[in-house]
């Protein structure tokens, strides 16, 4: 088996996360300034086997069912297309993000992160990306095909 990342794309800072290397489990990587994004994947995917990407879409796979396509949907729909070119090899799989942010707030409640980190921006960015991550595990193990 193989590692897969999540992530869970923003404007200005993204969350990564990533699998145990027999690509089971999700586990929080960390936050890094979305310029620095891919320097950080390159690193991730040399460092072990590599199976893919999953990629955070809110809403539904990017519909809002009263405007369309939400603010983000632009944006993490090109990264997209910049992942598949970078590598070209390894799938880049959209994963139904909602709720994500509120579940990754539950998630550090019941870890114990202190209520003044969870205010810090960024702090729960990575756990999302964990939630995304094995929200495409689930789907994956599942048969489910996207």
């Amino acid at each position: 088996m193989s590692r897969w990342i999540g992530i869970d794309f923003g404007a200005a800072r993204t969350g990564i996360a990533h699998t145990d290397a027999q690509g089971l489990m999700a586990f929080p990587f960390k936050t890094v300034p979305t310029s620095e994004l891919i320097n950080v994947l390159e690193r991730l995917v040399e460092e072990a086997d590599f199976a893919g990407f999953a990629l955070g879409l809110p809403n539904a796979w990017g519909l809002n069912l009263q405007t369309g396509a939400t603010h983000s949907t632009t944006l993490i729909l090109d990264f997209q297309k910049q992942l598949k070119k970078k590598w070209p090899n390894y799938p880049v799989h959209l994963v139904d993000e909602t709720n994500t942010s509120a579940e990754a707030v539950q998630a550090s409640i019941s870890g114990g992160m202190k209520k003044k980190k969870r205010r810090e921006k960024g702090s729960l960015d990575a756990v999302a990306a964990a939630l995304i991550l094995q929200r495409f595990l689930e789907q994956k193990s599942s048969g489910f095909k996207k």
